[in-house]
């Protein structure tokens, strides 16, 4: 899954109003922010093999430390910890934080087929499968997506053109890019998907920007 943890940030934003958009992509997409950093250091593998799923070519060979239930529970304990630190922030902010990062394996059970890892050493691997079918994943991811949106133009409202040129310029991309990769080919290796993936920095970096620039929505 993608675009729909990127949906399921924008809702949180409802439930969290003082957390920037930036931290809330940072901890739903934390799972694939370290993810090719341990693939490029060897400590997690992935092949590219197209037919693997009917959506994505990749086979997530082994990726225990930062996909598996129980790393990302600690990940969620640790990431929260730091932002409630640093932000000086309630503990709500701690508790959205945490179940954003642990959602991302959530998400990613009902669309990987059974390689969703439960601890980083066991061998369970779990997964519904819904990447078996494409139009079952645009559908789900997509009104994931839509409804996360729907949740935070309801929370928020720009407060200059920054707020909502960059706000709607940074949805759109979000669509261009998980079209291009359901529908484009393949990456050629695992080094140029694992440095591509490193750009899921810049989406929280432009999260925050754009929600700098944004006020809560006054009803």
């Amino acid at each position: 899954m993608f675009i729909g943890h990127f949906g399921l940030a924008l809702g949180a934003k409802k439930a969290a109003p003082a957390v920037s958009l930036g931290a809330l992509f940072a901890a739903c997409q934390l799972a694939d922010l370290l993810w090719p950093t341990f693939l490029l250091l060897g400590y997690e593998r992935v092949a590219i093999q197209p037919g693997a799923t009917a959506f994505t070519p990749l086979d997530f060979v082994s990726y225990p430390y930062s996909h598996s239930l129980v790393a990302l529970c600690g990940w969620a304990i640790g990431f929260g910890a730091i932002y409630l630190v640093l932000r000086r922030a309630r503990l709500s902010a701690f508790v959205t934080i945490a179940v954003l990062v642990i959602s991302h394996w959530l998400l990613d059970y009902v669309t990987h087929r059974p390689d969703m890892p439960l601890t980083p050493s066991g061998t369970a691997r779990l997964g519904l499968g819904l990447w078996n079918s494409v139009p079952a994943t645009l559908g789900v991811e997509l009104i994931l997506f839509a409804a996360g949106l729907w949740l935070y133009l309801r929370a928020t409202t720009a407060r200059d053109r920054i707020g909502s040129a960059g706000f709607w310029t940074l949805i759109g991309f979000l669509l261009v890019v998980y079209l291009g990769n359901a529908f484009g080919p393949p990456p050629p290796s695992v080094a140029a998907l694992a440095w591509s993936a490193q750009a899921i920095w810049l989406l929280v970096a432009w999260g925050y920007w754009v929600d700098n620039h944004r006020i809560p929505h006054r009803n």
